[in-house]
C-alpha cells in the first residue's frame, strides 16, 4: 500500500485492519449538526480509497442514523470494509441521559437492529459499548460466543473496561479488541490496560486519540449540538489550561514538520503493535491530515521531549461529565 495505509490483523482473528481506523460517530450527533449523506457518503469512500477499511460505529449514535449512513455508504463495497459496531447504551433519541445494558436477551436485539441497519449478514467487530454492573460480564460475553457461532459477528470486543472485567470477559471467549478514550492528555490505559491488551493478544483501539480536537485546532463554542462544550475539560481554566499543554506540544510537531493532530496521532501509533487509533471526521482534508499521521516517525529523543513536556502539565477536568461516565472503566 506503499503511501496508502498497511494493514494489522484484528487480535485473535483473521482479520486484517488499516493501521488507522474511521470514527464515524461524528457524521450523525455530538460534534454538531449532522452531515449530509451525500458529504457522509463521500467522506467514507475516500477513506476507503486511500485504503483505509476499518469504520467504527454504534448502534446509539443519532439513534441508528450512523449505522445507516455507514451501510449507504458501503453499498457494493461492503467486501472492502471491516464494520466494527457497539450495543449497550440505551437513550432515547436526542437525550444524554442513558441506562445501560448487557443483558443476554438485550444483546440478541440489539445485534439483529444493528445488521438490519448495516444491511449485512455480519458484524465484523462487535462490542460492549460498556460495562453493565447489574449483569455478569460473563453472561454477556457468553451470549456473544453464541452470535459468533451463528455467524451473526466475527469478533467480539469491548469498551472502557477495567483489567479485571477484560481477564473475566476473555475467558469466556477470546477478545479480539478493547476500545478506550487514549491520547496524550487521557492516558489511564497506559496503567494496566496496554499491558494487558499485549498479553492477551487483544488489539487496543484507542477513541478521541487527538483528545476531541483538543491536540488541533478546535476552540469551545456556544453550540450545544456539540457536546465537548458541555464537557469539564473543556470549560473555562480547565480548558485554558489544557491548551497550554497543547501549545507547548508545538514546536515539536513544528520540528517534524506536521501538525500536531499529526504527531498526537504518531506518539499513539508509537506506545504499541498492536494500537489502531479512530480518530473521527467529517472533513475530507482532515482525513487525509490523520492518513498522513502514519509517515511521522517519532525517535526516542522526540518521545523523551514530548514526556517531558506531558510531565509538567496536569490535565484539567473530567474527560465526561457524570452521566457520560456510566460504565466506564468498570
Amino acid at each position: 500500500m506503499s503511501a496508502k495505509i498497511a494493514l494489522k490483523e484484528l487480535g485473535n482473528s483473521e482479520i486484517k485492519i488499516s493501521s488507522i481506523g474511521l470514527g464515524c460517530m461524528g457524521l450523525s450527533e455530538f460534534y454538531g449538526e449532522p452531515t449530509s449523506e451525500k458529504q457522509g457518503c463521500e467522506l467514507i469512500h475516500h477513506a476507503l480509497d486511500q485504503g483505509v477499511n476499518f469504520f467504527d460505529t454504534a448502534d446509539m449514535y443519532g439513534d441508528g442514523h450512523n449505522e445507516n449512513l455507514l451501510a449507504k455508504a458501503l453499498h457494493g463495497r461492503r467486501d472492502e470494509a471491516v464494520i466494527a459496531t457497539k450495543f449497550g447504551i440505551v437513550r432515547e433519541n436526542g437525550e444524554y441521559a442513558r441506562t445501560i445494558s448487557g443483558k443476554p436477551e438485550y444483546i440478541r436485539k440489539a445485534c439483529h437492529e444493528s445488521l438490519r441497519r448495516l444491511g449485512t449478514d455480519y458484524i465484523d467487530l462487535y462490542y460492549i459499548h460498556r460495562v453493565d454492573t447489574d449483569t455478569p460480564i460473563e453472561e454477556t460475553v457468553g451470549e456473544m460466543s453464541k452470535l459468533v457461532e451463528e455467524g451473526k459477528i466475527r469478533a467480539i470486543g469491548i469498551s472502557e473496561a477495567s483489567a479485571e472485567t477484560l481477564r473475566k470477559a476473555h475467558a469466556v471467549h477470546p477478545l479480539s479488541a478493547l476500545q478506550s478514550e487514549y491520547s496524550m492528555l487521557t492516558r489511564d490505559p497506559e496503567q494496566e490496560i496496554l499491558g494487558l491488551t499485549r498479553e492477551l493478544g487483544i488489539s487496543f483501539v484507542p477513541y478521541s486519540p487527538i483528545c476531541r480536537g483538543l491536540l488541533s485546532n478546535w476552540k469551545p463554542s456556544e453550540d450545544k449540538t456539540d457536546f465537548r462544550n458541555l464537557l469539564p475539560r473543556f470549560q473555562g481554566k480547565a480548558y485554558d489550561s489544557n491548551k497550554a499543554i497543547a501549545e507547548a506540544l508545538s514546536p515539536i510537531a513544528k520540528s517534524k514538520g506536521c501538525t500536531l493532530a499529526q504527531l498526537s496521532l504518531a506518539w499513539v501509533c508509537a506506545q504499541g503493535e498492536n494500537i489502531i487509533p479512530i480518530p473521527g471526521t467529517t472533513k475530507i482534508k482532515n482525513l487525509d491530515s490523520n492518513i498522513g499521521a502514519v509517515q511521522v516517525e517519532l525517535s526516542s529523543d522526540d518521545l523523551t521531549a514530548i514526556e517531558g513536556i506531558l510531565a509538567t502539565h496536569k490535565v484539567q477536568g473530567n474527560r465526561y461529565t457524570d452521566e457520560g461516565m456510566k460504565g466506564v472503566n468498570l
